[in-house]
Parts: C-alpha cells; sequence; structure tokens
C-alpha cells in the first residue's frame, strides 16, 4: 500500500491512473494463475481419489477370494481329517474284531448260546410278568360314550388296582383337566355337579398324557421333549426327564400336535416318539414310572407316515395308521420287545366301522380295553387276545 502512495506521489494524477490499470491486470493475472492452479490441484486430488477408490475396491474383491479359498480348504482340511479319524475308527474296528483264522470255527452249542445270550441282554431289566402273555388279535366292539370336550384330546383311567377314576384331557395344550370318581359318574347327565378340576403347575402339550396312581405323566408345554410326573392331589413336580432324541418331530403323521406319546401297559410306563434320524420310524422307551429313569430303548421297524395313534399291551408297540381323507383305521405294524410274536404275519386289523379318526388310544391292562378320543367322542373298544408263550 506504501508503495502504491509513493507511486503516485512521484508520477502525479495522470501517472496514477496508469499505475492503477497496471496493478489491477497485474492483479488479475495473478488470480487467474491461483485459479487455475486450484483447479489443476482440484482435477488431481479428484484423480487421486479414483485411484484410492479403484485400489480400495480391488483390495476388497481380493480380501473376499482369499476368505473364500480359505474357508474351501478349511472345508478340504475338515473333510481329510473326518474321514482320517473315521478311518482310525475302522482300522481299530477290524483289529479288534476280526478274530484269527485258528479260532473262527466255533461249536453250534456255543453259537447257540451265543444268541440266547444276546436275547436275554435285549430284554435284559424288563420283568416279564406272568399275565402279560396276551397278543392282541382284534377290536371286537365299540361303545360310544360320550360327546364332549375339543376335537382333539385323551380320556384314560387310572389302571392303578382299586381305582376306577376317569381322567379327562381336552384339547392339545392346556393345564386343567377333570376327574370323576368313575364311569357311571363321567357318563350321567349331571356330571358337572360331580367333577373335580385339577390345575397344573405346567401345560401339556399333544394328547400323549398318562395317569396312574394319583400321578399324572405328560409332555410339557414349550419344551422339546421335557416329561412331566405332577402328584394330582397337591399339583407338585415329583420328577422329570428330558427324553433323549425325542421331540424332533410329530409321533404319528396324522397326529402332528403330539410329539411325545406316553403308554402304560402291564409292564409300566412307555414313551414313543419319532426318529427323522432313523427314517421317521417310532421309538419306544421303557421308563421307571417311580422315577422316570430310562430302563431301555428300541428303535421299531413302525414308521409314523400315515400313522395316527399307538398303544402298548404287555410289551408290545401296536401302531394304528388311517389316511388323510379320514379312512377306516387300522393296526399295521405291531412291534414285539420279546421277539414272541411273529409280526411280519401279523394280520392288519382293522377298528369297527367308523370313518374317523383317532388322536388318542388309551389301554386300560385292568380291564383290558382302549379308551380311544375319536373326534370329540369319548369311546371304548374291547379287544380280542390270545395267549403266547413267553421263553
Amino acid at each position: 500500500m506504501s508503495l502504491v502512495i509513493i507511486l503516485l506521489l512521484l508520477f502525479g494524477t495522470g501517472q496514477t491512473q496508469r499505475t492503477s490499470d497496471f496493478m489491477m491486470q497485474y492483479f488479475q493475472r495473478q488470480l487467474q494463475q491461483l485459479e487455475g492452479r486450484m483447479i489443476r490441484c482440484e482435477q488431481d486430488f479428484q484423480q487421486f481419489s479414483q485411484r484410492m477408490y479403484d485400489m480400495s475396491k480391488e483390495i476388497h474383491g481380493q480380501t473376499n477370494r482369499m476368505n473364500v479359498l480359505r474357508s474351501e480348504v478349511k472345508r478340504h482340511v475338515d473333510t481329510v481329517d473326518m474321514c482320517l479319524d473315521r478311518l482310525e475308527r475302522d482300522v481299530e474296528y477290524l483289529h479288534n474284531n476280526i478274530p484269527d483264522t485258528a479260532h473262527v470255527e466255533i461249536e453250534d452249542s456255543l453259537l447257540e448260546q451265543q444268541v440266547k445270550e444276546a436275547k436275554h441282554k435285549k430284554t435284559a431289566g424288563i420283568p416279564k410278568d406272568k399275565d402279560c402273555s396276551s397278543e392282541v388279535t382284534g377290536i371286537k366292539s365299540l361303545k360310544i360314550v360320550k360327546k364332549a370336550g375339543d376335537i382333539a384330546g385323551s380320556w384314560m383311567k387310572d389302571p392303578t388296582k382299586g381305582s376306577s377314576k376317569i381322567y379327562f384331557f381336552s384339547g392339545t395344550k392346556n393345564s386343567t383337566l377333570l376327574a370323576y370318581a368313575s364311569l357311571k359318574t363321567f357318563t350321567d347327565t349331571n356330571s358337572t355337579k360331580k367333577t373335580e378340576v385339577i390345575h397344573l403347575p405346567f401345560p401339556w402339550h399333544g394328547t400323549g398324557h398318562v395317569v396312574y396312581n394319583g400321578f399324572v405323566y405328560y409332555h410339557r408345554a414349550d419344551t422339546k421333549n421335557e416329561i412331566l410326573k405332577v402328584h394330582l392331589s397337591n399339583g407338585t413336580v415329583t420328577d422329570r426327564l428330558l427324553l433323549p432324541a425325542a421331540g424332533l418331530m410329530p409321533v404319528y403323521s396324522l397326529n402332528p400336535h403330539t410329539l411325545l406319546d406316553l403308554a402304560w401297559d402291564e409292564m409300566g410306563l412307555w414313551s414313543i416318539h419319532a426318529d427323522p434320524d432313523f427314517g421317521d420310524n417310532l421309538v419306544i422307551t421303557k421308563l421307571d414310572h417311580s422315577s422316570l429313569a430310562v430302563e431301555h430303548t428300541w428303535d421299531t421297524n413302525c414308521n409314523s407316515l400315515d400313522a395316527e395313534a399307538a398303544f402298548m399291551v404287555c410289551g408290545t408297540l401296536y401302531v394304528v395308521y388311517n389316511s388323510n381323507s379320514v379312512g377306516r383305521s387300522s393296526i399295521q405294524c405291531v412291534f414285539d420287545i420279546h421277539d414272541t410274536i411273529y409280526t411280519e404275519s401279523t394280520p392288519m386289523l382293522f377298528f369297527p366301522k367308523r370313518y374317523t379318526s383317532h388322536s388318542a388310544l388309551r389301554y386300560d391292562p385292568k380291564d383290558k380295553q382302549l379308551y380311544a378320543w375319536d373326534d370329540g367322542y369319548q369311546t371304548i373298544y374291547k379287544l380280542d387276545f390270545n395267549k403266547v408263550a413267553i421263553t
């Protein structure tokens, strides 16, 4: 600024105008040059940013490819490791089980003894009651007792000696059941006045419950495989069991709300479930009714497809089948844990002609009858039996 004032004083007014014009032009040139440099700088920055973006994108792509390759390598390594582990087990099995050629010959008597021991081991710990030697050969009659409750449900007698109580479970999920002093009380027109209402601490799921000696055994709702034993008089849970590998699918495809089915026969308490890892076939488990401890488990050849219900008699499973169009129920598969019934030649047993479906079948070993829930009808079936020899 001082330079401009000095120039004005030296050159006077005329010179001042020319000097001012010169300075304006100078500043304009400087500004244009500065603006040009700013534009080039911005262009360079944009190019740099684009290169950085392209490089980051390429690095990201390379990282993803590396992750994929790493996963494939890990999968191959795991597969090889699994194959090696299986090979080691197979080699160990062959080493332990292939006998020397010098000891291959076995006496017939020894082989027969081994077969007997294997059969005995299969049913070890399972008592053979003297009265438990019956095979179901037919369903000879039905009696429609009442129509009450929901379409699905279950009802039964307490098979305890000296008891005649009837228990009524309506629906597939509830925590309240009804008790009646006898079958006559249950069928009485004024039965509601004589009804005992029992509240359980947890709701049940499905229709697979049983009652014995004042206790109810049932699949607890909102659990996959928990079985509860509850005292009916005070509502306390006395025992519980998480049944291994159970509750993964419905026991019977035509009865999808039941994941665990419990049964009672001359030998005690049983559990029935379907196993998807066993071709959807049924699995039966003998339970200790006092502690709910698992005593033994059998894989059966009875499939859950088109099955609607099942029941146990003397350690033999009888599976009832039907069709989606609600045909005539029939027993088409039998599994005997004692191998005393030649199940391959067992004829198909039809229920009395009534085109409905069962949501539950409860066998009472005391009166040898089936208590069925038949589309909301409470029905009783009388069974025909044939004595079989138990060795």
